[in-house]
């Protein structure tokens, strides 16, 4: 999994409450397994016309967001199915940061086994966020995860929480296959233990 240090990208507005996991990406897109080609489909109900043709309306088809790495949402982001394939849509898209009110659990988990950073902000500071991602080609954030803070294009900070372990664990690139590896050792030496000791198990 990419580690998650400092990211400072454009951040693209989508003031939506309860954008639910089929929103972010449908269905129809949920028949691979793998991680890779997803972010085609990435909100392909509101990127694309029935044609197939992009949305102009919609933000990340606008020139000024084309290239987002950050995500400013309205509260309830990822609520609905479990589905994984949200944030490989994501992560494919090239979305790293997710800034909102609130999430759903099982998404909000998956964010960070999959390397993107959720970071939970107060109403009013969403606001703040919004009006800064609204600035178009100017609307970049920093967001700095040792630090736990967020800072807008004025200068602005704002400081985030987050659970100590799920820091260390986006800080290192460490999903639950990289925590078990980091205690090879200590399974080798178990494995040899009883190896010797009950050799018939």
């Amino acid at each position: 999994m990419e580690k998650f240090d400092k990211l400072t990208g454009v951040a693209a507005p989508l003031p939506i409450i309860n954008i639910d996991t089929d929103m972010i990406i449908p269905k129809d897109y949920l028949k691979t397994i793998q991680r890779t080609g997803l972010g085609r489909g990435l909100f392909s109900e509101m990127r694309y016309r029935e044609d197939g043709s992009d949305n102009p309306d919609f933000v990340l088809n606008k020139p000024a967001y084309n290239d987002a790495s950050i995500l400013v949402a309205g509260d309830n982001f990822g609520c609905g199915s479990s589905r994984e394939h949200a944030p490989w849509a994501l992560l494919d898209y090239g979305i790293r940061c997710v800034i909102s009110t609130s999430f759903a659990d099982i998404f909000y988990n998956n964010c960070f086994k999959n390397g993107i950073l959720p970071v939970v902000v107060t109403p009013e500071e969403l606001e703040k966020l919004l009006d800064d991602a609204d600035r178009g080609a100017n609307a970049t954030l920093s967001v700095d995860l040792e630090a736990q803070e967020i800072r807008g294009p004025d200068g602005g900070v704002i400081r985030f929480d987050i659970d100590p372990h799920r820091k260390h664990c986006l800080l290192n690139g460490l999903d639950d296959i990289g925590l078990t590896l980091e205690k090879a050792a200590a399974i080798d030496t178990f494995e040899g233990t009883m190896n010797a000791e009950r050799p018939w198990a």
